[in-house]
């Protein structure tokens, strides 16, 4: 039976965001975590003119390289418990947002939560690593990235 073959990614990588138009966000790889996080503040619910529920945040903030703060507004949300790295069940909220690594899109949850304190902003869990089929090699960095600069230097060879 043969295997889909496995892709390895670094220790940190830098992933895209195409559906926020955010390219190059550093992110942490944690096979610790299960749930993927993103940094954002400001994090709120409103109301809409239907009175439906809306999630509003001010997605990444400009304390971090390649952020912007811009306010996003989710309508597709849920509230869940998940277990923070000091081992605390704290209340956040969870989107799903598509991630791109190697050129390929993937839609993983992605709980929301202030990060300021942290290096990266991203952190990319282990469901997320389990669908796209990862290794990770810790004394690697921006695997993904370097593939693609790769892949467009050879099909820009004459």
């Amino acid at each position: 039976m043969n295997r889909p073959l496995k892709r390895v990614l670094g220790r940190r990588e830098l992933i895209d965001f195409p559906a926020f138009a955010l390219g190059g966000v550093e992110a942490k790889v944690d096979t610790g975590a299960y749930t993927s996080a993103i940094h954002c503040t400001d994090i709120h619910v409103e109301t809409d003119a239907k009175q439906r529920p809306v999630l509003v945040v001010h997605l990444l903030d400009p304390g971090h390289a390649d952020a912007d703060g811009r306010l996003m507004a989710f309508t597709d949300f849920a509230l869940r418990d998940i277990r923070s790295s000091n081992g605390e069940v704290q209340e956040r909220y969870v989107i799903r947002a598509v991630v791109r690594l190697y050129g390929q899109d993937f839609e993983a949850e992605f709980s929301l939560s202030d990060r300021s304190d942290m290096k990266y902003p991203v952190l990319l869990g282990r469901s997320l690593l389990r669908q796209g089929r990862f290794v990770v090699d810790v004394a690697k960095r921006n695997l993904s990235y370097k593939a693609l600069a790769r892949a467009a230097a050879r099909r820009a060879r004459p």
